[in-house]
């Protein structure tokens, strides 16, 4: 596949520039896929040229890692984005905590699976709670499922997808995946029946479950079938800082990280499929 793995800000040495997922890029690579890396690079009108015509392009699939605070994407971006997926293409979104990634929203049905803190919140209002109780400073949605460097046991829903799949595991599925203090959050809201959540997590703090990704398929647009989208609640999943430690992360990130997947590799070694599964499975739809 060719894959192009993009954030939604400028390059900045102190932010979660691509960089900052190295190891998924050589991952994507190692498994024989085309990738480029690329931060956000708006021209004079705002747009970002690649986005804003990537249905134009010969990419897959878009890995988007929205890590702004809200103004990550234009309106042509999003546009570009959109026809990109009705054309075929396959989305990943990854965002975080409160508003972190909510240009989302611009997204069409990718942005209706995602919650905010200012805008589209999640529904159910028990759950508009802070949960990650070491950051005052960071409001709901911010689920704790542990600390960087750590696992989260997942929950499988609903029929197991393909993604969640691995001939590695006992079980045949994907049991952990890296953990994070403040995930954000994703969730099916009732107008979409292409959409469904494929897994759940579970706060290290209140214990109240949370949704990790949710899955869309077999949506239609005005031209036909619409690519394949998976919309995760957090990029740390993905993050170089959560699969290595040692790697770092921007000064503003002062959670305290642990070492469990450093000295006990042969589970992460396992989620690893979750990411070839995922390309694999992004592969642009046709008729």
């Amino acid at each position: 596949m060719k894959i192009l793995l993009q954030t939604t800000i400028p390059f900045a040495e102190d932010d979660w520039h691509t960089g900052r997922f190295s190891l998924l890029t050589d991952e994507l690579r190692k498994d024989g896929h085309d990738v480029t890396a690329r931060n956000r690079e708006p021209d004079a009108n705002g747009d970002d040229p690649l986005l804003a015509r990537l249905d134009e392009s010969d990419y897959e699939e878009l890995w988007l890692f929205a890590v702004d605070s809200g103004n990550g994407l234009s309106v042509n971006d999003a546009a570009g984005i959109i026809k990109f997926r009705e054309h075929g293409g396959g989305v990943l979104t990854a965002r975080d905590h409160q508003d972190l990634g909510s240009c989302l929203l611009q997204l069409g049905s990718l942005g209706d699976v995602n919650f905010f803190h200012s805008r589209h919140a999640e529904p159910d209002p028990e759950r508009q709670t802070e949960d990650d109780r070491d950051n005052p400073n960071l409001s709901w949605p911010n689920w704790h499922s542990g600390a960087n460097g750590e696992y989260q046991r997942i929950t499988i829903t609903g029929a197991p997808h393909e993604v969640l799949r691995s001939d590695k595991s006992p079980s045949g599925f994907i049991e952990w995946f890296p953990a994070h203090p403040h995930e954000g959050g994703v969730g099916v809201p009732g107008h979409l029946p292409a959409a469904r959540v494929i897994a759940t997590g579970r706060s290290s703090v209140s214990n109240r479950p949370f949704n990790l990704a949710v899955a869309i398929e077999g949506e239609h647009g005005a031209g036909g079938p619409m690519g394949h989208a998976l919309a995760v609640s957090s990029f740390h999943h993905f993050a170089d800082l959560n699969w290595d430690v040692d790697r770092g992360a921007p000064s503003f990130v002062t959670d305290k990280p642990v070492f469990q997947i450093k000295t006990d590799p042969a589970r992460f070694e396992i989620f690893k499929d979750y990411v070839r599964n995922i390309a694999g499975w992004l592969k642009p739809v046709s008729e």
